[in-house]
């Protein structure tokens, strides 16, 4: 395997969901899966996150095998973020800390706080309860907080499906250039042609591909 490769997917099966042959996904690029309802996008970042596994087949993360890799240490690396994002009770600040606490670390006062709700074009303060946030508000701040992990790879699903398209494209250009600047690498679901065009680096539609086909003929 070329040492650009970030994930690469081999003869993967999950029930009728997803089958797929071959697959790679390179370092330090913004990837866009798409694809029409049902074609395992959700589930591709679920294996990719190491939340299911596989019923056959093998996925290596950076040339070693997915499997042999603990867990908790993978998705310290590898962070997560759901259409429908956890938010914490308590604060914005809170909410914003618990990306501190789950990688040991503590951030350089409030003023790093403060520009990561700025970069997800925000305008809360930090005393804030987080709970009286709208939908779109709770995603951006979602996005807030892993931006201010050290992680390697960022999988995003759907992230800012309840945002306007212009705020969606001010977000996500903050996002992507955040982690740019950390070389890190983005895994991103989206519906959005225009984020899709604008912003991937690679794009894969699991809809289009063979795999898909061959495997609803045995269904």
């Amino acid at each position: 395997m070329t040492t650009d490769l970030l994930f690469a997917i081999r003869g993967v099966r999950v029930n009728n969901i997803l089958n797929v042959d071959h697959l790679d996904i390179r370092k330090e690029k913004v990837t866009c899966i798409t694809g029409e309802s049902g074609a395992g996008k959700s589930t591709l970042m679920k294996l990719l996150n190491k939340m299911i596994s596989p019923d056959s087949g093998e996925i290596f993360y950076e040339g070693a095998p997915l499997k042999d890799i603990d867990s908790v240490q993978h998705r310290r690396k590898a962070v997560m973020l759901s259409q429908v994002p956890l938010i914490f009770p308590g604060t914005i600040k809170d909410n914003l800390m618990m990306g501190y606490m789950l990688n040991g670390s503590k951030p350089d006062g409030d003023e790093v706080l403060k520009q990561a709700l700025h970069n997800m074009q925000m305008t809360k303060e930090l005393d804030e309860d987080a709970g009286t946030l709208s939908g779109g508000e709770k995603q951006r701040l979602a996005l807030a907080r892993i931006l201010l992990l050290a992680a390697d790879v960022y999988l995003l699903d759907e992230p800012t499906a309840a945002l306007d398209e212009d705020t969606e494209m001010m977000v996500l250009g903050h996002f992507i250039a955040e982690i740019k600047k950390k070389h890190a690498s983005l895994i991103m679901i989206t519906h959005s042609r225009k984020v899709n065009e604008q912003y991937a680096d690679e794009r894969i539609d699991l809809s289009q591909l063979p795999f898909r086909e061959e495997m609803e003929k045995n269904i």
